[in-house]
Formats: C-alpha cells, structure tokens, sequence
C-alpha cells in the first residue's frame, strides 16, 4: 500500500504543469517577418517551433498557449511564408519569446519559395543570437522525413553547444499504446540529442508535459544570466 506521501512527486508535478500551461497561455502576437532582417534584436531566449506542413505545428502552438487562433494554419499548407513571433510572460517585461517558422516540404509551392525559405529557415536556425531551443513537430504515423533529418544536421553544431532540443510526436491520438511506443523508441534512436514525447491537441496528450519542459528552459536560461551577472569581472 502506498504511503500518504507517495503521491506527493506527482501532485508537484501536476501543479508545475499547470503553472507552465498558466505561463504560455500570456503568449501575445509581437511581430511578423518576411526576412531575417526584419526579426527585432531581442534579448529573451527564443523558442523556434519547426515542421512539416501538416506536421500539426500550428496547433501544437494553439493548444500550448490555449488560444484558438494566435498561430495561423493557411488553408493551403506550405502558404504562410512569415516567421510570427509571440511574447510570453508579463507584458511589461516578457520573460520569452516563440517563434513561429513556415511549415515546409508541402509539394504545392514552387521550387523557388521551397529554396528561398529553405535558405531563410537554414540562416535562422544557424545565426538567431537569442535562440535558446527548438520544438521540432513530428506526424507520430510518419516519423523522420528526409525534410526533418536535414533540419537535424543543421542544427547539429548549435544542439551541441547546448542548443535545446524537443521532438514532439504530433497526432499521437491516430496510434494504438503499442503503436506510440514504437514511435517513441525509434524517435529516441534518431533524435540526435534532443528529448522526445508524444502530443495530441486532440486528447491533450503531453500538452502540460511539454508546456513545462519549454518552461525550464526558459527558467534555466534566465537563472544563468542572473548568475552571469552577479559574476565579478576578473581583475587586472
């Protein structure tokens, strides 16, 4: 029989979800970019959510934030070609940033929009300053494309920097549990670092789980710049 205490780990956990859940629904429309040069000099890390059109990513984002419309889904997929960026946290001093990246590999766009964003995306992922980690949205049925693994190899240098990095198995309600756990394990083989969950918008499945992890990294970030800051400079 359980003691009265043992309980106790996953209530904490529970209540840190919820706290996380509280902490993304503050997420606000700041801007929109068609350029790398558009994008503001922000000094908040930044969170880039990445993926197949049709990968689920814009729901991802509404269901993480509770907003039924703050990312926009194109009725023709691989269509929205801006990078939106969302504030989180109070809105006299945001804490975070999200980053909302064009969805890619949809057959409809022509080549050269295809290359020209492949390039764009390529540039953010290698150069955003501020880029603190990396949601990579993931269909659960189709796992890795050719698409994704290319991502991956950019991002490779950066994730071994520290970059964080979070795979999230997008649809997880069109598998079986047996189904998911294959997913997850060959997800995990491939993930080149980073962690791996499954997600349903559907079911919330791995809704709270996910809201808190991108919620640590956030805390983790500013927890070292205030230890950075407090750090006396050498002496002469």
């Amino acid at each position: 029989m359980n003691s009265p205490d043992s309980d106790k780990p996953q209530a904490s956990q529970a209540e840190l979800g919820r706290q996380a859940l509280g902490w993304m629904h503050t997420a606000r429309f700041l801007t929109t970019a068609a350029q790398l040069h558009q994008l503001p000099t922000l000094e908040v890390p930044e969170i880039a959510f990445v993926g197949r059109s049709n990968a689920g990513k814009s729901t991802c984002i509404n269901t993480l934030t509770q907003q039924r419309q703050l990312a926009y889904a194109s009725k023709t997929p691989g269509r929205t070609q801006h990078i939106n960026l969302f504030e989180l946290g109070p809105k006299s001093a945001a804490d975070a940033v999200l980053a909302d990246l064009p969805g890619y590999g949809y057959a409809a766009v022509p080549r050269q929009d295809k290359l020209r964003w492949q390039r764009v995306m390529a540039n953010y992922l290698v150069s955003r300053g501020n880029l603190l980690g990396i949601t990579l949205l993931c269909d659960a049925r189709l796992g890795l494309t050719e698409l994704d693994e290319a991502l991956l190899e950019i991002i490779r240098p950066r994730v071994e920097q520290g970059l964080r990095f979070l795979i999230l198995l997008t649809k997880a309600d069109k598998l079986n549990r047996s189904q998911q756990q294959k997913a997850l394990s060959v997800m995990r083989l491939n993930a080149g670092g980073g962690s791996v969950q499954m997600f349903s918008g559907l079911k919330k499945t791995g809704v709270a789980e996910a809201a808190l992890q991108l919620r640590q990294w956030v805390q983790e970030w500013h927890a070292d710049a205030a230890l950075s800051d407090s750090t006396p400079a050498p002496g002469p």
